[in-house]
């Protein structure tokens, strides 16, 4: 359930039994015949006259954002990146003139989780994704806060700061398995991952507090990410940890579905 509406998104890891033999769904997402994705939204009940353009409002803490169905199978947002939120804030602490780099930065959540401590800057390919991005900023009071909003190449953009001996306290990325710039770059994520990991440690120094690092739809074990941390982050102080993000069922009992594997590095300072 996201808000007042139920949808059935189908997902391989969960291999269990449903836990109810009937939803009432106001959407069922319907995946492609290829193995790389595809697929549509089959539409009813609450939407069977279709999705209003504006979706709807949801919110986490002081965040407001909107909820709508896209293509790609989710609802404009990943809610098991809530935890990831509250970690970030809680290593940055009392600080409240930060500087912290969101790459991939989608529609917004973790920058403006990230805007209660400091100066935000916000990349993404996508001019529409940016855009929804502003609007979340508006719907939750924090048009204001300092955040830039960049419509970029995630890894040319890194690289530009680094050439500019750019520093942050702390970074998040959630690449896409593949994706393109703004101007046609091809991304892939095995070829290119290591690269623009590299040049986040260039933004980092021992006084920074966090990069956290989130890969979804991949053959890859959380260990191989953290690796590439340990890697990248070896001259720094702290530590690096890795494991699954998840989502748990609701009610007694409510089991773990895995979304995605991170690596994290923080550093208490």
């Amino acid at each position: 359930a996201f808000g007042p509406h139920t949808f059935i998104r189908p997902e391989p890891q969960a291999m269990w039994q449903p836990r109810f033999d009937e939803w009432s769904a106001a959407g069922e997402f319907i995946p492609g015949s290829d193995e790389d994705g595809g697929g549509r939204w089959q539409f009813s009940g609450q939407f069977a006259q279709g999705v209003p353009d504006e979706g709807w409002a949801l919110a986490w803490d002081d965040i407001r954002f909107t909820a709508k169905p896209t293509p790609f199978r989710h609802l404009q947002f990943f809610p098991d990146m809530a935890p990831v939120w509250d970690w970030m804030r809680a290593q940055l602490g009392e600080m409240t003139e930060a500087e912290t780099l969101n790459l991939f930065g989608y529609t917004g959540l973790g920058s403006l989780a990230l805007s209660r401590h400091g100066k935000v800057t916000h990349v993404d390919a996508s001019k529409k994704s940016v855009a929804q991005a502003r609007e979340n900023a508006a719907l939750s009071g924090m048009a204001e806060r300092p955040i830039r909003w960049l419509v970029d190449d995630a890894a040319k953009f890194t690289g530009r700061e680094v050439r500019r001996e750019r520093r942050y306290d702390g970074i998040i990325l959630d690449p896409p398995k593949f994706g393109r710039g703004p101007d046609g770059e091809v991304w892939r994520l095995e070829e290119h991952l290591p690269g623009l990991i590299s040049d986040c440690a260039k933004l980092l120094d021992k006084d920074s507090r966090f990069l956290f690092l989130t890969v979804y739809a991949v053959r890859m074990s959380s260990h191989a990410i953290a690796g590439l941390l340990e890697e990248a982050l070896r001259g720094l102080p702290g530590q690096i940890e890795h494991g699954d993000l998840a989502v748990r069922e609701e009610g007694e009992g409510g089991r773990l579905l895995p979304t995605a594997i991170f690596a994290r590095w923080s550093n208490p300072v």
